[in-house]
């Protein structure tokens, strides 16, 4: 007994330290909500951006309560097809976030993004706070004075952001098989015909030139 006695002091700092680092690392975490057409597509740009955690596809900005992707996809919602991204603002900023953001995607468009077109592929930010939308409209104001044309995606208050079905998450990695217009494929390598097949780098490349950070 007297042994189990003095190691349980030990143990309890030791828990209580993990704990401090886990609230630790819970408070350091900040999100963001951008819109910037196929959200697959944003979600695997950020994914690659040091100091991003996690990218999730959702569905935001519109009127319908729980939407599925059928409905958002079919139009009348008001809902984009966004992404969350969960971010350390030790490594990486807010601003840098959205200045990243206005690099991979054609600001220009106001009806949608590439070959996607309709009212859920539009661009947008979505801020949840004052120094959020103070950071958007600093990197559109430079991304548009860098592009040097009239950029339209709007910088709009959050509300609800509901998370897409599973089978969107990481699409862009995914390893299970699907029917698709190339065949029967994995979804990585249908992410990628369809990417490819819908202009995407291509346009942005064509915008942006050296400054696009995702496009090889």
């Amino acid at each position: 007994m007297p042994r189990l006695v003095s190691i349980r002091p030990a143990l309890l700092c030791l828990v209580l330290a993990l704990g401090l680092g886990i609230q630790s690392q819970t408070a350091r975490a900040a999100e963001i909500i951008v819109a910037g057409g196929c959200f697959w597509c944003v979600e695997a740009d950020f994914e690659k951006v040091r100091g991003v955690r996690e990218a999730v596809s959702g569905y935001t900005g519109g009127r319908t309560a729980n939407p599925t992707y059928k409905q958002v996809s079919r139009g009348g919602t008001g809902h984009y097809e966004a992404v969350r991204i969960s971010f350390n603002p030790g490594t990486v900023s807010a601003r840098q976030l959205y200045d990243l953001f206005f690099r991979s995607v054609d600001p220009t468009d106001a009806g949608g993004q590439f070959c996607d077109r309709g009212e859920s592929y539009r661009t947008a930010i979505f801020y949840t706070d004052a120094a959020q939308k103070s950071a958007a409209t600093a990197a559109k104001a430079d991304a548009e004075k860098a592009l040097g044309r009239k950029i339209v995606t709007p910088i709009l208050p959050a509300n609800t952001f509901y998370k897409a079905e599973d089978y969107h998450q990481d699409y862009y990695k995914g390893s299970k098989r699907v029917v698709t217009r190339f065949g029967i494929v994995k979804q990585r390598d249908a992410y990628k015909r369809y990417r490819d097949g819908c202009g995407r780098d291509a346009r942005v490349k064509q915008l942006w030139g050296s400054a696009a950070p995702f496009v090889n």
